[in-house]
């Protein structure tokens, strides 16, 4: 596991950018972290490293944006989703192995993630823009 503190947007940023560098198309990207955490920003740097010019927003109402680049890249908020039936209306399964998941508030499907994916854990640091990333799955 790697263990990478950013103290702004901007190394988060950077930090999103080294993590595409090592994606191949299809993997998942599990994010576990609270609110403000930098979710989004981290996706919004993969998205742009793998050559998406496409708006990146937290998918919140529609559970999942989709985003063109050098791979298909589908970002999926799992807040509202409580039980596998609401998993399923997603067509979540259906997308797998068809681009990269990015899935925010992957505590809500923990059960349902692949084995191998891409593990993100974000937590607060000592000051309020210091993020601190537990990654596992990729190596960076």
């Amino acid at each position: 596991m790697a263990i990478i503190k950013t103290n702004s947007p901007q190394q988060t940023a950077e930090l999103g950018r080294r993590i595409a560098d090592k994606l191949q198309g299809c993997e998942v990207i599990a994010f576990f972290g609270g609110l403000g955490m930098g979710k989004t920003t981290l996706t919004r740097a993969i998205a742009k490293a793998l050559g998406s010019d496409d708006e990146v927003s937290s998918p919140t109402f529609a559970i999942v944006n989709e985003y063109k680049g050098k791979y298909n890249i589908y970002h999926f908020d799992m807040y509202r989703i409580t039980s596998w039936d609401d998993l399923y209306s997603t067509g979540f399964f259906d997308y797998l192995d068809t681009g990269v998941l990015i899935i925010e508030w992957s505590e809500n499907i923990e059960n349902a993630l692949p084995e191998g994916c891409v593990r993100i854990n974000i937590s607060c640091g000592n000051y309020d823009t210091e993020r601190i990333f537990e990654i596992e799955g990729i190596e960076l």
